[in-house]
């Protein structure tokens, strides 16, 4: 039972405490978040990567250059939280930030040679934490398309006051 179990059904049977911790979603999404993060730390520490420079790095081997706003939408952060990321990133000499050719207002980051061969380095890490986690790749898809979906329906709630 779960808080949008009590959501879907009111009437919940007097044995249930439907504010009980272990009973929220928003506390299992934080620790399984922490968790897999802390699962990702030793395989990205040695490559002189945080989580978040990671996830910035994935997004410019899918594509690159990017935009700060492209960049900032890809991985659904704001940009003041993004910009120290990359000014760490580009310290380390995997990225460069220049202005835009068609856009000189903007700024965009695009993979030095080192950000690209670092990619070769990565490639290892999926798999080790598949065999980490120790469960199936495919229970890890349904997972990830179960958390696709809430991530939709929170998005879709209103904003409060709004």
């Amino acid at each position: 039972m779960s808080d949008l179990d009590h959501a879907a059904s009111p009437a919940l049977p007097a044995d249930i405490d439907p504010l009980a911790l272990e009973n929220q979603v928003c506390f299992a999404l934080a620790v399984a978040a922490r968790s897999v993060i802390a699962v990702y730390k030793p395989l990205l520490e040695p490559m002189g990567l945080t989580h978040p420079q990671y996830l910035v790095m994935l997004a410019l081997w899918q594509r690159s250059p990017l935009s700060v706003k492209e960049l900032s939408g890809l991985l659904q952060l704001e940009p003041a939280t993004l910009s120290p990321l990359l000014k760490r990133l580009e310290a380390a000499g995997l990225v460069e930030r220049r202005r835009a050719v068609r856009d000189e207002r903007a700024l965009a980051v695009m993979l030095t040679e080192d950000g690209r061969r670092l990619r070769e380095r990565a490639l290892e890490i999926p798999p080790a934490i598949v065999q980490r986690l120790g469960m199936d790749i495919g229970e890890l898809r349904a997972l990830h398309g179960a958390l696709t979906e809430v991530i939709a329906a929170a998005r879709s709630v209103p904003a409060a006051g709004g």
